[in-house]
């Protein structure tokens, strides 16, 4: 491919739904676009009919739900919270922030999820949450790691914020948790610029949940005429979004089913026409267990070597493709080495082998089509 003819895909472009901007203008104009709004009410019984959850809370991000969950499970200084080094700083950053010691955990060679064979080594008297992260929105082993959490009695929390539509054994993800948080971050496959959810399966948390969302008020309460007014009651933050951008993601919500379906055909298009190419140059692709159901959320390639991966971005920038890497391993990081605890080879390994290839909603079959061209024509 000449310079001349060279294009530039970028690693992510966010879609808008045909609803989005109708939506979004009657919200502006309807005289409450502060939380909870009517968009904000739709999108929270979206979500709990489509999960099945007792309740689901919109929130302004996932770090946000995540540091809601914190809250929730009474997180202190001392508490141990096991969580995998392979995955972003808010998995961790949200309970360090209430004073826990992060104990980190390796992953799977396969699926690159939490290791559950290393959290009976890692779970002490001081332990008060596991948090597991489905990798590319394919389920953890949670069958086994919910059993350890039980047998334990300790919480289990589910950053599913690649997950939703995933499922482990026909259960939806972030149904195990007694809390799960979801991501409307741009990069996911529902999105209104920054945006989450919490999702909450234990009933008794729900009143709570309300409070802390609302600034540690019972404000909730009071708009639902239980209490005359209402006060500061408990701890909290300012987690609730505009209804404004609620209005965004419901229109997304309601293009669920053909936005899955383009993902699903472009994740299966490059599965098919890479694995020649992969079993050659001996890379890995994304792998599924028969007993999950993905919501293609990201394809990613890892490479032999860390040089091979490196070379292999650079050719492909240099092409005009934005293919990219992932997690520097929280273990490693400095905040990590601050807070937390546990080295984990595998998990660096990953991180310096792995690149992930351009994937959107709306990605065109030219696009496509060079992404594929320019992949297979490296010879590592």
């Amino acid at each position: 491919m000449t310079t001349a003819q060279r294009v530039t895909i970028p690693f992510n472009r966010p879609s808008t739904a045909k609803s989005s901007v109708p939506y979004v203008t009657q919200a502006l104009l309807s005289g409450r676009t502060s939380g909870d709004g009517p968009y904000t009410k739709r999108c929270g019984t979206y979500l709990t009919t489509r999960l099945g959850a007792p309740a689901a809370l919109l929130t302004t991000s996932c770090t946000d739900a995540l540091e809601m969950a914190a809250l929730l499970t009474r997180i202190q200084p001392g508490d141990e919270v096991i969580v995998p080094s392979f995955t972003f700083s808010s998995t961790a950053a949200a309970f360090a922030l209430f004073g826990a010691t992060i104990v980190f955990a390796d992953v799977r060679g396969d699926t690159l999820n939490i290791n559950e064979n290393d959290l009976p080594n890692l779970i002490t008297q001081k332990t008060k949450a596991v948090v597991v992260v489905h990798y590319a929105g394919v389920g953890c082993e949670m069958d086994t790691i919910t059993a350890l959490c039980q047998d334990a009695g300790i919480a289990l929390v589910e950053d599913n914020a690649h997950g939703l539509f995933g499922r482990y054994r026909g259960r939806n993800l972030g149904s195990f948790g007694v809390l799960s948080t979801l991501s409307f971050h741009e990069t996911k496959n529902l999105s209104c610029g920054e945006g989450g959810a919490l999702i909450i399966n234990d009933p008794s948390l729900v009143d709570r949940a309300e409070i802390i969302r609302e600034k540690g008020t019972n404000r909730s309460q009071f708009w639902r005429g239980q209490v005359d007014k209402y006060t500061w009651v408990d701890h909290g933050s300012s987690f609730l979004p505009a209804d404004y951008v609620a209005a965004a993601l419901l229109a997304q919500f309601e293009e669920a089913e053909v936005i899955q379906a383009k993902r699903k055909a472009l994740w299966d298009r490059y599965r098919r026409d890479l694995t020649g190419w992969a079993t050659a140059q001996n890379v890995k692709l994304p792998y599924v267990p028969p007993d999950c159901e993905q919501p293609y959320h990201m394809f990613y390639l890892r490479f032999p070597s860390a040089s091979t991966m490196e070379a292999a971005r650079q050719y492909l920038v240099s092409m005009g493709i934005l293919a990219v890497t992932h997690y520097v391993p929280l273990h490693s990081s400095p905040q990590g080495k601050r807070v937390g605890r546990g080295a984990w080879p595998l998990a660096e390994e990953v991180s310096a082998t792995l690149l992930r290839l351009p994937f959107y909603t709306d990605m065109s079959d030219e696009e496509a089509d060079t992404v594929v061209a320019e992949v297979t024509s490296l010879t590592l």
